[in-house]
């Protein structure tokens, strides 16, 4: 609910963050190598949005001087989102 509540981009990439350190515990709870693999590759995925998603908000907010979500207004960091 803090992701779908916030409108600072931050936040929303906090909220983010929360579930993916709630979500990966359960994935590789089986202590299986599939399951450990999933795990980490769940990870690595939601790193990589994680880290567009900062970037994209750090060129926003760069350019614009603005970090709410409904202020995205430049054209490059449209085009990562």
């Amino acid at each position: 609910t803090i992701t779908i509540s916030s409108n600072h981009w931050m936040m929303a990439w906090a909220g983010l963050e929360i579930n993916t350190l709630a979500i990966v515990p359960l994935i590789s709870k089986s202590h299986h190598p599939r399951a450990i693999e999933a795990a980490i590759k769940y990870f690595l995925v939601q790193l990589a949005a994680s880290t567009l998603l900062l970037f994209s908000s750090m060129i926003n907010a760069w350019h614009t001087g603005q970090w709410d979500i409904t202020q995205l207004s430049h054209p490059t960091s449209s085009l990562l989102l």
